[in-house]
């Protein structure tokens, strides 16, 4: 019974230091979006409350995803890309939806060529289904905030 008795306490004490970003409440009156790395989870924020959340895929081992505070400065319907980020293969996107840069060429957009979101699989940028790309592209405006973590 004791050790029963202080396994009900540790799992108390756990859940009251545990709390999950979909839970919490940012206190702020502006939209905001925020990247948890670590989950591959991107949250949308009005007013302080969670609206919308979507499983997302960031940078590799060799080309993370920056971590920061920043403010979406460009966007673009449809962009082309490419790259070469040693030592993975060679890139050259055509029509990638809903661009939206936040950090020199960091960008958030949708992701037609893959369906691994929850891993780690880009050069950097912060791949999302495209369906919900273009709900993100239309709800945030140039000047938006953007949070990596």
């Amino acid at each position: 019974m004791r050790r029963f008795l202080i396994f009900l306490f540790a799992i108390l004490i756990a859940a009251l230091f545990y709390i999950k970003p979909a839970n919490a409440q940012i206190f702020t009156t502006e939209k905001l979006i925020t990247i948890d790395i670590g989950r591959q989870m991107l949250y949308v924020w009005e007013g302080g409350r969670l609206i919308n959340q979507s499983r997302v895929s960031t940078g590799m081992y060799y080309t993370p995803t920056v971590k920061g505070d920043f403010r979406i400065y460009k966007k673009y319907d449809l962009q082309d890309m490419k790259g070469n980020y040693p030592p993975y293969e060679p890139y050259f996107l055509k029509n990638v939806p809903n661009v939206m840069y936040f950090y020199k060429a960091y960008a958030i957009h949708g992701a037609y060529w893959h369906n691994k979101f929850g891993i780690k699989v880009t050069h950097g940028c912060v791949n999302e289904p495209v369906v919900f790309s273009k709900w993100l592209y239309d709800w945030a405006p140039i000047g938006t905030r953007v949070v990596v973590f």
